[in-house]
């Protein structure tokens, strides 16, 4: 047997890239539409960046980061995550001279989780970070934003849920109140749960555990806790979510899996993914340019999980551009056929010249396992007249058509 990827290493076939590259396009449209620039993050990053952000606390620190020592012994991660990355690049090279920075970014992360349906070691995000605008409009538009990519790559049936996870000056009370109640019902809990319910008690309300589900489904809503400007900045969000057109739903358990998140926090949820559904998430996190060694910076952002939107799209959006195969026969015609697939190829037409020996006969049953839709002939009766044979592969349909109007007839056919 031959060498195979990694479990959880998964290759991008040709029909899968071009669903990808798709999104990736479609999504650097839109978010330029918003003021959004691009940003590239190492994929290596020191660990205390990591450990620091994220939170020692939490699984994907503690159980699920590629994590080596270097020849000079510092210890290093494969990033498992983008918004610290792009904080550290914020603060190292003074971002933050602007007034707002609008980042955002694609490219592999890295976790070693158990794999399944779109969900893999190396998994890919797209990501964006509003850094600098503390306002609940910046919420709202940043969602709103993310809602609109959503739409204009035809993905129906998605949900929007949000919550608000308070402040410095409400959360330690709500921690209190949910420290007391998870006290008593330890007893029901994951071993996890059990072990972190000291250090990072709203861990079990984002665990995926049955057990621990049922056991804290009445437990205090942070909601009932949050003090008065929190509770004024999440009423602000969800007006303006009204006035965007974007529907949601409050989800108070909604507490997120990372350390650094405050306030505002939201996933979108999709049909067709089991019970890891979530397709993107996202929230505000006000402290952590501070904690990193930065200025005071108010911070609102997302992650799109690639593999799994690509598993839900709609696949007829997603189309290879007509592939048009051209067939010189004798040395001449190949000789005068440079000229006409550098035309093709100018007019943006995807061609490919084939070069193998052989009759006609075979040469077009090859044309026709490539999936071609058009094959392009140019033989020496051709060439005197200056023209062409075009096939229509879909139709069998062909005809004799001039050298100079070649790319337009193609293009024809296809709008026709």
């Amino acid at each position: 047997m031959g060498i195979t990827a990694i479990r959880g290493f998964n290759d991008i076939l040709p029909g899968a890239s071009l669903v990808w590259r798709e999104i990736e396009s479609e999504a650097a449209r839109v978010f330029s539409s918003y003021g959004f620039s691009e940003i590239r993050i190492p994929v290596v990053e020191k660990t205390e960046l990591f450990s620091r952000s994220i939170g020692e606390t939490t699984d994907i620190v503690e159980k699920e980061m590629y994590t080596f020592t270097d020849r000079r012994g510092d210890s290093l991660t494969l990033r498992p995550e983008g918004t610290a990355s792009v904080v550290r690049a914020y603060i190292e090279h003074r971002l933050y001279a602007a007034p707002v920075a609008r980042l955002y970014y694609t490219g592999p992360m890295f976790r070693y989780e158990r794999p399944q349906k779109g969900r893999y070691r190396q998994f890919y995000q797209i990501g964006a970070e509003v850094l600098g605008d503390g306002s609940p409009g910046s919420d709202a538009e940043t969602i709103e934003m993310l809602m609109r990519l959503f739409g204009n790559l035809g993905l129906d049936g998605v949900s929007l849920k949000i919550n608000s996870l308070g402040c410095q000056a409400c959360r330690p009370g709500y921690r209190t109140r949910l420290l007391d109640f998870l006290r008593g019902v330890a007893d029901d809990l994951c071993e996890n749960c059990r072990r972190r319910i000291e250090a990072n008690p709203l861990r079990a309300l984002d665990c995926k555990s049955s057990h621990c589900m049922e056991a804290t489904k009445d437990a205090p809503s942070i909601l009932d806790s949050l003090c008065g400007d929190c509770r004024g900045h999440f009423s602000s969000v969800k007006d303006r979510l009204g006035l965007l057109g974007v529907d949601y739903a409050v989800d108070p358990r909604m507490v997120r899996g990372l350390d650094y998140y405050t306030r505002t926090t939201f996933e979108i949820i999709a049909s067709g993914l089991g019970a890891q559904n979530s397709v993107a998430a996202g929230g505000r996190y006000d402290r952590l340019v501070e904690d990193l060694g930065g200025p005071p910076t108010p911070c609102f952002g997302f992650a799109i999980g690639v593999e799994r939107l690509s598993l839900i799209l709609p696949p007829e959006r997603f189309k290879a551009p007509p592939l048009v195969v051209f067939i010189a026969m004798g040395d001449e015609a190949a000789s005068g056929g440079v000229e006409v697939v550098r035309r093709l190829r100018a007019e943006g037409l995807s061609v490919v010249e084939d070069f193998t020996p052989g009759g006609l006969k075979k040469r077009m049953k090859r044309a026709d396992r490539s999936g071609a839709r058009f094959t392009v002939i140019l033989g020496s009766d051709e060439l005197a007249e200056g023209a062409v044979t075009l096939k229509d592969m879909e139709t069998s349909a062909q005809e004799r058509v001039p050298i100079d109007g070649l790319a337009g007839a193609i293009t024809s056919k296809l709008r026709g």
